[in-house]
């Protein structure tokens, strides 16, 4: 038998496993870098985070990703080449942060990466298959690490009949879920997206779906008007707009928000391009800062809508909203959900005594996990209406 193989039989069979996760969003502003400690897989899994950094992308590697990224139209030997280019710059950035923490490189068990997501393809009106591009190669990861690397996590899921997205669900069950709590796990990145998991925790009543725009819009906004920035930090340009109620009404009267649940999208349908085509439609002609505030209010009201006409709360149980994600730093967004939402606690993810930066690095170390280690996995499994398969393609490092 190839060793490298005896050696990934062997990490499957540990009782604890070392496991280095890696996340890079539709912000692109760098890499998360989890390193964790599992025991057990399933409901019974425990995580400890032993170190956890996230490392900024430098602007010169940022433009070249966004020449390719959400694009209907792209120079394709230039992805050919930034698959490679990702997957080398995560894996310096791992060797880097693995010196620093004075980690040998063989003591990790495994990578789990989910690499940069450059095309998210959704198709529902069933015209053709769902499709997902994160590019970041696995193999060159693991060459260069010399560490066995898990990667492409999204293929399978929509292999099985999901959409490659959102994945967050997994973790949300397997590590936050509360008995006698309903609790609605709401990240706010790129794209909102939320697991709910109700009080009695019955996997069969699990939801989880993508709401529409994050922070993708609002971030993009900032860029084009006010160069210097690349977010609207502590929502300073949303508070000295006022919402136009107007166009509001026009983005909500979008396709997608009428869509059944559950579903997924990304930058490649919620872009300026789009946002343009609808103020021009609609002879709308905003400032900067009110079109800003009323982006940070479509990111409020699409999440409270989704939660709304997609979840039947079991009112026996007290609900929170737990909000992870860059969307949990802007005060104007987390006020609007408040106000919005009167009747659950709307709360910062870190309540619950976890980074909520390190949170969805941590997700794709669990989904290794799981594939290693899940003994009960089986064909059409799923976890409320989300297809639970094994994800991850493997990649040896000889």
């Amino acid at each position: 038998m190839n060793p490298i193989l005896e050696k990934l039989v062997q990490i499957g069979k540990k009782d604890s496993k070392i496991i280095l996760g890696l996340m890079s969003g539709t912000s692109m502003d760098g890499l998360d870098v989890a390193l964790c400690k599992f025991i057990g897989s399933g409901t019974d899994t425990q995580v400890e985070i032993l170190q956890f950094e996230s490392v900024p992308f430098d602007e010169a590697f940022k433009k070249k990703v966004r020449t390719i990224f959400a694009k209907e139209e792209i120079h394709f030997p230039e992805l050919s080449t930034l698959n490679v280019e990702v997957a080398q710059k995560h894996a310096s950035i791992v060797n880097d942060l693995l010196q620093k923490w004075n980690i040998e490189n063989d003591s990790v068990d495994v990578i789990a990466s989910h690499g940069q997501t450059v095309m998210h393809r959704p198709m529902r009106d069933h015209s053709r298959p769902h499709s997902t591009i994160q590019i970041g190669d696995g193999d060159h990861l693991a060459y260069q690490t010399g560490i066995i690397t898990l990667s492409d996590f999204r293929q399978k899921h929509i292999a099985a009949g999901g959409e490659g997205a959102p994945l967050a669900v997994f973790g949300d069950y397997l590590l936050f879920s509360q008995k006698s709590e309903n609790r609605i796990l709401l990240n706010i990145g790129g794209i909102g997206n939320f697991t709910y998991i109700p009080g009695d925790l019955d996997p069969h009543a699990i939801r989880v779906t993508d709401t529409g725009p994050g922070n993708t819009l609002i971030d993009a906004l900032v860029r084009r008007y006010f160069p210097a920035q690349s977010f609207d930090k502590d929502a300073a340009i949303a508070n000295k707009g006022k919402v136009s109620e107007d166009l509001l009404h026009l983005i909500l009267k979008d396709d997608f928000f009428k869509e059944n649940f559950p579903k997924s999208t990304g930058p490649e349908k919620f872009n300026l391009d789009w946002l343009n085509k609808i103020m021009l439609d609609g002879n709308i002609h905003l400032s900067p800062e009110d079109l800003i505030c009323t982006i940070s209010e479509l990111t409020a009201r699409s999440i409270s809508d989704a939660i709304n006409q997609y979840l039947h709360i079991d009112n026996t149980y007290p609900t929170r909203l737990l909000i992870s994600g860059g969307g949990s730093n802007n005060p104007f967004i987390m006020k609007r959900l408040s106000e919005l939402n009167p009747n659950f606690n709307c709360e910062d993810f870190d309540v619950l005594g976890f980074d909520s930066g390190a949170k969805e690095a941590v997700l794709f170390a669990l989904l290794a996990n799981e594939t290693l280690s899940d003994a009960t996995v089986y064909k059409n499994r799923k976890l409320g209406d989300t297809p639970w398969p094994s994800l991850g393609k493997i990649s040896l490092p000889l």
